[in-house]
């Protein structure tokens, strides 16, 4: 075990998660034990404990550290075509899914239906919505009520289908985001007085890479 460095609580914290973050994307939720995390931070499993009682208190903790960076990152700005802020958000999640893939699948398959796991989806995905519902051309209230509808069955839309396209890539990561693009821009389309994006057919698969 490396000499232990004096951190405040809170630059402590912020070890042992960057720690987690890193061993929970590298290996299966099941391979990754606390002995390792305190080991690689240099730390005692007392110490590690009195942050993080459990490896599911880390993992979540690490989890939601993740959504709340997506959040930061994922640009939304009338000031952008809705297209380019699609493909970008879109980017920045399938960035960090690649890069996080154990944690990902942990989250989604082997914690699948537990409740502190499913909130941080929950909150992040209503973030992402609220969001999106500031940015598009909205009539009416009733327009407002049907789009937040369809956007909030989309977003797990993706999220399922990011999920499988992690476990078995049966397309390019290029398709995954057009057709996760391609599918919200059907839905709005009907909805909305005038299109949202009325250039996106003519792009063509990938024109957004």
């Amino acid at each position: 075990m490396p000499p232990r460095q004096r951190l405040t609580p809170a630059d402590r914290r912020a070890q042992l998660l960057t720690v987690g973050a890193r061993l929970f994307a590298a290996h299966p939720y099941a391979d990754v034990l606390m002995e390792e995390v305190a080991e690689e931070a240099g730390v005692s499993r007392a110490l590690l404990y009195r942050h993080f009682p459990s490896k599911h208190a880390l993992f979540a903790a690490v989890y939601e550290q993740g959504a709340n960076q997506l959040l930061a990152e994922t640009r939304l700005a009338p000031t952008d075509s809705l297209v380019d802020q699609l493909i970008q958000g879109m980017d920045v999640h399938l960035d960090y899914f690649v890069a996080n893939r154990n944690a990902v699948l942990a989250a989604n398959r082997v914690l699948a239906g537990d409740p502190v796991i499913q909130t941080i989806m929950t909150n992040e995905l209503d973030a992402l919505r609220a969001r999106l519902l500031t940015v598009l051309p909205l009539a009416d209230e009733s327009t407002r009520e049907a789009v937040s509808g369809v956007l909030k069955s989309w977003l797990v839309f993706v999220q399922v289908l990011c999920v499988d396209w992690l476990t078995h890539e049966t397309c390019t990561r290029t398709q995954l985001r057009d057709a996760c693009i391609g599918a919200v821009l059907g839905a709005l389309r009907p909805l909305l007085a005038n299109d949202p994006a009325p250039d996106w057919p003519s792009q063509g698969p990938g024109a957004g890479a």
